[in-house]
């Protein structure tokens, strides 16, 4: 089709409109070939993006667990907002102690002798703050609840409840950001199939999250690539 346009311009148009419209075909090919190359290369350059976003997202969300499962061991349930949790974090201490094995005499009164009982012995060795624990000297916890890249500074979602689970009352809790708010700038068609996947090897629907508020699970939605160490 090219070589035939070409043929029927050379041969049917005056000699004073080609060079017009050389400069036109050349603009053309210029732009479809920039076309196809964003055709290619944006789908790279949101992959790029979207890994490193998401990497920093879930670091929080992790520092997000690690702090409610230390509230859940003091407190025996986990924190509803992040006021408490960071609160907690500031104020909080574990008590460390020790079990050893031990037994005693006990008079039997069914075999009328002395009978040897066993028993655990807890000993309290002190207390640890829960800071040094998970952070040291790191003040991160402070603005955990911030979501990373953001447009609009905004937080993330978090929620804790007390389930039903056979009956058992079982605490859990949840954290979530949206797709959305870490990809806000990205191409919308590539936005929307990364919000379809369903694959161990993606981070699955519309949400980063941790925990759960239908099942006993502090378990993240993203893939073990995120949780290997960088070098």
């Amino acid at each position: 089709m090219t070589v035939g346009l070409v043929f029927l311009i050379d041969r049917l148009l005056p000699q004073k409109i080609k060079p017009v419209l050389v400069i036109l075909f050349g603009l053309l090919s210029i732009y479809l070939g920039y076309m196809i190359y964003e055709s290619i290369n944006a789908p790279i350059e949101f992959n790029k993006v979207r890994r490193e976003r998401f990497a920093q997202v879930i670091s929080k969300l992790k520092d997000i667990r690690n702090s409610q499962e230390a509230y859940k061991t003091v407190n025996g349930k986990y924190a509803n907002d992040f006021q408490s949790l960071v609160q907690f974090i500031d104020t909080g201490s574990y008590t460390i102690t020790t079990q050893r094995d031990s037994s005693f005499m006990r008079y039997d009164k069914a075999y009328q002798i002395d009978m040897q009982q066993d028993t655990i012995i807890i000993d309290t060795l002190g207390t640890v703050s829960v800071k040094d624990s998970l952070f040291g000297a790191d003040t991160r916890y402070k603005t955990m609840m911030d979501v990373p890249y953001a447009q609009n500074n905004e937080k993330f979602e978090m929620k804790a409840e007390i389930i039903d689970k056979s009956g058992f009352k079982a605490p859990v809790f949840e954290a979530k950001v949206k797709k959305d708010v870490v990809l806000f700038d990205q191409p919308t068609d590539l936005l929307e199939k990364e919000k379809s996947h369903q694959s161990v090897e993606e981070v699955n629907g519309a949400e980063i999250k941790v925990g759960s508020l239908t099942d006993v699970s502090t378990n993240g939605n993203w893939p073990p690539i995120y949780d290997r160490k960088n070098n």
